[in-house]
């Protein structure tokens, strides 16, 4: 049999998901594929660009693999473009003049970034982000950098000015529009995502035309429209793409009035020979600038190489992303365009929340939505939209929040069997379904099989919900694993580091779980780690683990400053110590507060002051307060019989001994105590995680309580406990609970999904049911043992005190964070506060 010689030019993501597609087919026999790539390399993940300067390998990105291609009987031409196309002769010869005939022809060439046309633009500290060769040459410029702009504000700008941050760069966004991301939101989403980044420390300047480049003492000034500048030491462009469509052209292949190769529903060029794949494709006068459609289209060609006569008609461009930790998402009709639309807007400014929800004029149908700061609703509007679901009769409840439990939930079970589930690779939910009726007993087998949720990741929430309800109905158990790099419970994921000694997120990675990790995982190891076996966050296997509180050991307030917070156990503190406190606060400029915790909240610190700070406070006896961890925060206590006449034991004493021995305790979240020396509460003991209050008799022990976003009273577990006793059972029930609770869970949801709930708890605490109370104080006790104050470690480890730096090239402090005086004290200024200061050439 004489193959058909098959010839893809283009070898990034779509390029690389053709010939994946194809390979699987017993079709793949009747081609002679031959690849050319202009890139040095085969094809790598461009949607998780960014992640590159963040640690993550160019081989971490990699999709296609030499030897893949070659076990697939692909043959793949490396840094070698086509140049030309003779649809005549059926050949094309490369820029190295390889020719090669071709039966037929798939042009997946991509896009190109545009470059506004603005005078110095060429300069060489001009940048576009498109490659990992991109990624290379902004990372070297800026080591002699301290400010970078990004011109463009859309998706990938954002994620370019992330990137520069990422850097230790001042980071600023110019964007020509009225907002951000206007192609995907509306005004009220792009000014809220706007508040959001900005709070991150990123200057962003909306309605901003910029007119000239130029070099001016040896930087880069920016002239913008309307007699404004801006002075900065290297620029990226990230204002779009346009389809790479000029080997399509030159060949004489039809071209949109505004560029993109003209294709029809088969993808088909206007040479039958010819197809087009990818935003170089241009379908019903638009192009698709989203991995999915291209991935569409993919599998279009590839049953229409085959025989078969599958469509390509379009594709829903609704996304969800994270943008420098901010959710967005944006479904449909985003700004409610369609006739006779009304829509329902929400908005929490306290919480940095805007959702908006556009209907039909009958208020029946789901035409678009815009979430910004939570996307919880996503997976579900997106199923009322694409599926035609009529809504609710109150649709304002599907975006406002949850009343007990009032909010209509669209289970899977709604979803009808043709119900898009995975956008990136066409994944329908009668698919899925049929794959666990197939025998796929977990997600990870699902995804392994259809592929869902292993582009984007979007849809991650869902799929699971589809999978979990068809397991659930054919009486197989659920199981409810970590992430998808780790199919184990956090129970489970703890015993397994206890029980194998395991000491670093790579070695638990390699022997027990598959890919790279995630922002789930990661920062959730890490917990169990610092549990175990108590290394110093900032030790080099751990410190890329930390989430920004915890990388800086400090809380990051909104306006990129930082607060110090130093133990103050029980709340008791000399007039020496107090009078140190005033004296760094009004020597570093801080505001200072009372915290409900009973301790004095320091705020404003650049990062850079933050060692200085900490030197003089840990000089003066004071510790870490762990605030920005997830561990033991404060004992909170009253003054007890001390001082008090109705106070009936040491409230004090208690609470300094329990604060003393529990402090860098991690776990799963954050653990507040308390300690009142009567019955009448004084220090609200019974709304903390863990309460002791005072009798006559001894000390009556609570648990289970918290006053955060789900208030509840603890529950009363032990009564008249004597010292010992008390402290014996507290160290079981915390370390009980280490162990068993779920990633990021309350004490007080940990004891509502406990089986059994409070009599169980008390079986295995104080009746020592399992047998392992002996060894949960062991536990306890090597925690203790190993107990350091992680600022007293890093302020003497010129190692650790590099990352306290807010640029990497300068001492030179962030000119952005600015503070104004309000009652007597420093408060971080507003946009209309701020006095802005032209910076001389």
């Amino acid at each position: 049999m004489v193959k058909q010689k098959l010839i893809v030019i283009g070898n990034g993501m779509v390029g690389h998901h053709f010939l994946e597609q194809l390979a699987a087919r017993p079709e793949r026999a009747l081609f002679e594929v031959t690849v050319f790539c202009a890139e040095p390399r085969p094809a790598y993940d461009r949607v998780h660009l960014s992640e590159y300067f963040a640690g993550r390998s160019a081989e971490d990105l990699a999709m296609g693999k030499v030897d893949q291609y070659r076990e697939w009987g692909y043959e793949l031409l490396l840094n070698d473009a086509v140049a030309s196309i003779n649809r005549k002769e059926k050949t094309i010869i490369s820029a190295s003049g390889t020719t090669r005939p071709y039966d037929h022809l798939i042009l997946a060439t991509g896009s190109y970034p545009f470059v506004p046309p603005i005078p110095g633009h060429e300069h060489a500290r001009c940048f576009v982000y498109r490659t990992l060769e991109d990624l290379d040459a902004i990372r070297a410029a800026s080591e002699d950098a301290r400010c970078g702009v990004v011109v463009g504000g859309g998706l990938l700008g954002l994620e370019a000015a992330n990137a520069l941050r990422e850097l230790g760069l001042e980071a600023h966004v110019v964007e020509f529009a009225p907002g951000l991301m206007s192609v995907q939101l509306d005004g009220g989403g792009s000014e809220l995502l706007k508040n959001k980044i900005e709070d991150l420390g990123v200057t962003v300047h909306t309605d901003t035309a910029t007119e000239l480049i130029e070099e001016v003492g040896g930087r880069l000034r920016m002239q913008f429209r309307g007699d404004r500048e801006l002075v900065t030491d290297l620029i990226v462009f990230s204002a779009g793409i346009r389809p790479e469509d000029k080997l399509a052209g030159s060949a004489g292949l039809e071209l949109g009035e505004r560029g993109g190769i003209v294709i029809d529903e088969a993808c088909r060029t206007s040479d039958p020979h010819i197809f087009a794949i990818g935003e170089c494709a241009l379908y019903d006068n638009r192009i698709f600038g989203l991995v999915a459609p291209g991935y569409s289209m993919a599998r279009t060609a590839i049953a229409r190489l085959c025989g078969e006569s599958a469509s390509f008609t379009g594709a829903d461009m609704s996304t969800k992303l994270k943008l420098l930790g901010v959710e967005v998402g944006s479904i449909g009709d985003a700004h409610g365009r369609a006739e006779g639309a009304s829509a329902i807007t929400f908005v929490d400014e306290q919480a940095g929340v805007y959702k908006r929800i556009i209907m039909d004029g009958a208020g029946k149908k789901l035409l678009g939505a815009v979430l910004v700061g939570d996307t919880g609703d996503y997976d579900q509007l997106l199923q009322y939209h694409l599926n035609g679901i009529e809504l609710p009769e109150q649709p304002e409840q599907l975006i406002l929040p949850a009343v007990d439990g009032e909010t209509p939930a669209l289970g899977a079970g709604a979803l009808p069997a043709t119900a898009t589930i995975c956008s990136c690779h066409n994944v329908s939910k009668g698919q899925i379904m049929e794959a666990v009726q197939g025998g796929c007993c977990s997600l990870g087998e699902v995804k392994e099989q259809t592929c869902a949720a292993t582009g984007c990741g979007g849809c991650a929430a869902l799929l699971k919900n589809v999978v979990d309800e068809e397991l659930a109905a054919l009486g197989v158990e659920v199981n409810n694993h970590l992430c998808p790099h780790f199919e184990f419970t956090r129970q489970e994921l703890f015993h397994i580091v206890q029980v194998g000694e395991i000491q670093t997120f790579d070695e638990l990675l390699e022997k027990h779980g598959r890919g790279h990790g995630c922002e789930i995982c990661k920062p959730t190891v890490a917990s169990i780690l610092a549990s175990l076996w108590n290394d110093h966050i900032h030790s080099k296997p751990h410190v890329g683990l930390q989430d920004t509180n915890d990388t800086f050991m400090a809380n990051m307030q909104k306006n990129g400053s930082y607060s110090v917070v130093p133990r103050v156990p029980g709340g008791e503190i000399t007039p020496d110590r107090l009078i140190v406190l005033g004296q760094v606060a009004k020597k570093y400029n801080l505001y200072t507060k009372i915290t409900g915790g009973q301790r004095v909240d320091l705020f404003g610190a650049r990062l850079e002051q933050l060692p200085e700070i900490w030197r003089e406070l840990i000089d003066a006896g004071f510790e870490t307060g762990h605030a920005y961890g997830k561990s033991l925060r404060t004992v909170k206590s009253c003054v007890g019989s001390t001082w008090c006449r109705f106070g009936v034991q040491d409230s004090v004493g208690m609470a300094l001994h329990i604060e003393n021995r529990y402090k860098g305790l991690r776990s799963p979240h954050k653990i507040k105590m308390a300690v009142s020396g009567c019955t009448r509460e004084c220090a609200e003991a019974q709304s903390k995680d863990v309460g002791v209050i005072a009798t006559e008799n001894g000390w009556n022990l609570f648990v289970c309580g918290n006053g955060g976003m789900r208030p509840r009273h603890a529950d009363l577990f032990a009564t008249d406990l004597d010292d010992e006793t008390l402290v014996r059972y507290i160290d079981r029930f915390l370390m009980f609970y280490v162990r068993t609770a779920d990633k990021l869970q309350r004490t007080s949801v940990w004891l509502e999904n406990l089986e059994g709930g409070l009599d169980y708890l008390r079986e295995v605490i104080i009746e020592d049911k399992l047998g392992i109370g002996a060894e949960l104080e062991e536990q306890m006790a090597r925690v203790i043992g190993t107990y350091q104050c992680e600022w007293k470690t890093a302020i003497n480890d010129p190692e650790m005190l590099k990352r306290f730096r807010q640029f990497v090239n300068t001492d030179e402090p962030d000119e952005k964070i600015v503070f104004v005086e309000e009652r007597g004290q420093p408060r971080p200024a507003r946009d209309d506060e701020v006095v802005k200061i032209a910076e001389p050439a």
